[in-house]
């Protein structure tokens, strides 16, 4: 338990008692009573039985958050029978401690750090504790997000190195990148960022058309709407991603990378969209180096080589061949081309057309899919992503 926790926690059993005018005990996580106060003379605490009653009708239980701890408040209902509104004790708690945060927590951005890091990470479980941690720092998370992260290691070492030895501090060169991405969006109401640590940054961007409507282009919002929302503009954010990319390498000088995670439906979609957004990174960087954007469905074969998750292999095949939902002929043509070994004659013999309409057929699908099964590679990509559908029975 921290320090911090602590003292909120008897600031709240204080302030709630006098106000409500009645007995407030304050546990933490593992129902270890940190703080109480008792309005009632008469009303004497056992901490021996506190937890039978406090379960009891008498009491009012409420969850705390300071920050990335949880507790939980108990308040004692009216000894003249007047029941407390929950609603209203709710009311008075969520006021109390955010006028803690403001009067307490000057570094407010360190905090925000941690739940956004505790958030991304799946340390937090429950969507409640979020939007309630959310709210207490100001941040709205109803906007459907996804996770733009930033590699910008160079760039905090560079950034140490040019601030006087003196006045030197890691923090200084966090809130500086920060103020960067959150600048160059230039909606901070919209735009989350977070230092994760390590050199990493993630950017919880709102990821709707709205907010994406000045990397908008033809392509935004288009094939992937028939897989549900995560691959829903995509294109976009991978454009702001760039863009991104390029003022920050204007400011710092230095190599930076971006790794782009598709939206999931939910808050705890947030932690899919950076394990997303830390693969494309990862694999990025180790094929293709610095200075990119990196993307799922960018990495070629190393998707579907190297990640672990099935669920996302299967996600990112179903991606890549929604452009022939439609297009039963050219499905067909892909697999007699491949049964063929890719061999142009043996495969138009089989289909029984002329080679002319087969190089028709073979380009029509490279047109649709930004994939062409003549080269090596690409192939490659649509034949794993014809054995996962299959697999899959879809």
């Amino acid at each position: 338990m921290s320090k911090t926790f602590e003292h909120v926690a008897h600031v709240v059993a204080k302030q709630l008692s006098s106000l409500l005018q009645t007995a407030v005990f304050v546990s933490d996580s593992n129902q270890n009573l940190v703080a109480s106060r008792q309005f009632h003379r008469h009303h004497r605490f056992d901490s021996k039985s506190h937890r039978d009653r406090a379960s009891s009708d008498r009491y009012l239980s409420l969850p705390l958050y300071v920050h990335d701890q949880v507790g939980e408040v108990r308040i004692e209902q009216g000894m003249d029978g007047e029941v407390l509104s929950p609603k209203h004790a709710r009311a008075f708690l969520d006021l109390l401690v955010s006028q803690l945060a403001a009067a307490t927590f000057p570094q407010q951005q360190v905090y925000k750090n941690q739940v956004i890091s505790n958030l991304l990470k799946g340390r937090i479980t429950e969507e409640d504790t979020v939007l309630q941690q959310a709210s207490l720092l100001g941040i709205d998370l109803t906007p459907p997000r996804a996770v733009i992260l930033v590699d910008a290691t160079d760039a905090m070492l560079s950034m140490s190195r040019a601030i006087d030895a003196a006045n030197s501090s890691q923090q200084r060169c966090s809130q500086a990148i920060v103020n960067s991405i959150v600048t160059f969006f230039n909606l901070p109401d919209e735009t989350i960022c977070a230092d994760l640590g390590g050199g990493q940054f993630a950017v919880l961007k709102a990821s709707d058309s709205k907010n994406l409507s000045p990397w908008a282009g033809h392509d935004t919002a288009t094939h992937g709407d028939s897989l549900g929302c995560s691959w829903t503009n995509l294109e976009a954010l991978k454009r702001a991603g760039d863009a991104l990319l390029m003022r920050l390498r204007e400011e710092t000088g230095t190599t930076l990378s971006v790794g782009i995670g598709r939206y999931h439906p939910g808050l705890l979609g947030l932690a899919r969209s950076y394990q997303d957004a830390q693969v494309a990174l990862r694999l990025g960087r180790q094929f293709d180096g610095h200075n990119r954007v990196y993307c799922l469905d960018d990495l070629g074969i190393a998707a579907f080589a190297c990640v672990a998750d099935e669920r996302t292999k299967v996600d990112l095949a179903l991606h890549l061949l929604s452009p022939l939902d439609n297009e039963p002929e050219l499905i067909n043509t892909l697999k007699v081309f491949f049964s063929e070994d890719c061999a142009p004659i043996t495969t138009a013999k089989r289909l029984c057309i002329h080679r002319n309409t087969l190089t028709y057929r073979l380009e029509k699908i490279t047109s649709l899919t930004g994939l062409d099964p003549r080269r090596f590679d690409e192939a490659v990509q649509i034949r794993l992503a014809l054995l996962l559908q299959e697999f899959q029975g879809i």
